[in-house]
């Protein structure tokens, strides 16, 4: 006897399959035999992922500058798992952790490599916060829950200190055992040059797309040396959309040169959720569609992308052994305005809308799930 089946699920590929679900993992996927404690038929009519993974949102409710709460931004909106990116530091992480143990999503952390996380735009102006010992001993205490660091590399943030706190934020990644390292990067300096030599394999590069001038792309449109051989050794890109970080224009010409996000995400908290651009990473990932990505390549970046990018071992495939994490969603045929951060809008002829949620095997609605009524769960 099985928890969930789900029949003739719809994969972004178009096949159709079963998948069973068991104490939280999934347990059969294919032609399943038996029954469930609860068993629906999908007919098709709806496409089944492997649960989203935002893998970079501002969700501790406590934070001053940037906060939501987790399910606001995740299972509400399709997402299963959610990464807070940098939020906090060692300073509130045990206060965030205790905090998200009531919520349905599953929440994890890149811990900020400042101690105080982002209680100002400035966190790393003052080296004094920039605490090693404190954040391997929160690694310590949170092993399952710190998943990486995050450093946020841009002119606002570090002040006068220049590259100075990356090169700290490595000698803290080695210490906590090769974590990865999310680095943010908006205006200079530090140069993109200067960011991307540091950097190694496994490390991310978020708000990849941005449309300041301290971007990928040279003034004549072509991927920055530096940035190509940071590829080269294994980095990886990030989309963090943002209030201020998501350029079309960038994406475009980025996207033509063959150069694709590995993974995609939001950079959602409270304003940007409610009055835009990002609305909700099922948003976000409509633009890439309308940048001509097909629905296979963006779940992926939500994904299996996602999982590997973070270490996420057991999240991201609809596989035996796997967490029961799944999101259902549909893809409606319809145009819809996108806006990017610059201001640009356009109209996208697809809009992905999210209809369910379900987490170690535990349904959840979304709020467009709710308002069509689609299922009665």
């Amino acid at each position: 006897m099985f928890d969930v089946i789900l029949r003739r699920a719809r994969l972004c590929d178009e096949r159709q399959l079963d998948i069973a679900l068991l104490n939280g993992k999934i347990a059969a996927v294919g032609e399943v035999q038996g029954t469930a404690r609860l068993e629906r038929d999908l007919a098709g009519r709806c496409y089944v992922s492997a649960g989203w993974i935002d893998s970079h949102v501002h969700c501790y409710p406590r934070s001053p500058i940037y906060h939501d709460a987790p399910d606001a931004v995740g299972i509400a909106q399709g997402v299963t798992t959610v990464v807070d990116a940098g939020s906090t530091g060692a300073d509130q992480i045990d206060d965030f952790y205790q905090l998200t143990r009531s919520a349905a999503t599953d929440v994890r952390a890149l811990l900020n490599i400042a101690r105080t996380g982002i209680v100002t735009q400035q966190e790393l102006a003052d080296m004094a916060q920039i605490d090693g010992d404190a954040v391997v001993q929160a690694v310590q205490r949170h092993p399952a829950f710190i998943i990486g660091l995050k450093a946020r590399m841009s002119s606002s943030v570090v002040g006068d200190n220049g590259i100075a706190p990356l090169i700290h934020a490595k000698a803290m990644q080695q210490a906590v055992g090769g974590l990865p390292l999310m680095v943010h990067i908006g205006n200079a300096p530090p140069t993109l040059d200067a960011i991307a030599e540091h950097l190694t394999a496994g490390d991310i590069i978020t708000h990849c797309f941005n449309g300041k001038p301290n971007r990928l792309l040279s003034p004549q449109g072509e991927l920055k040396a530096s940035v190509q051989q940071a590829l080269a050794r294994g980095v990886r890109l990030d989309v963090g959309h943002g209030s201020a970080s998501f350029s079309f224009a960038v994406a475009r010409q980025a996207i033509a040169l063959g150069i694709l996000p590995d993974t995609i995400s939001s950079d959602i908290y409270c304003r940007n959720r409610l009055n835009g651009p990002v609305r909700s990473l099922a948003h976000v990932m409509s633009k890439f569609l309308h940048l001509g990505m097909t629905l296979p390549q963006v779940i992926a970046c939500v994904t299996a992308h996602a999982a590997a990018a973070l270490r996420l071992s057991t999240k991201g495939q609809l596989e035996p052994g796997f967490d029961a994490d799944l999101t259902l969603f549909r893809v409606n045929e319809a145009t819809h305005p996108f806006v990017d951060a610059e201001g640009e809008q356009v109209l996208g002829q697809q809009h992905l809308q999210p209809l369910a949620a379900i987490v170690a095997g535990q349904w959840h609605l979304t709020e467009e799930g709710k308002a069509n009524h689609v299922f009665d769960l």
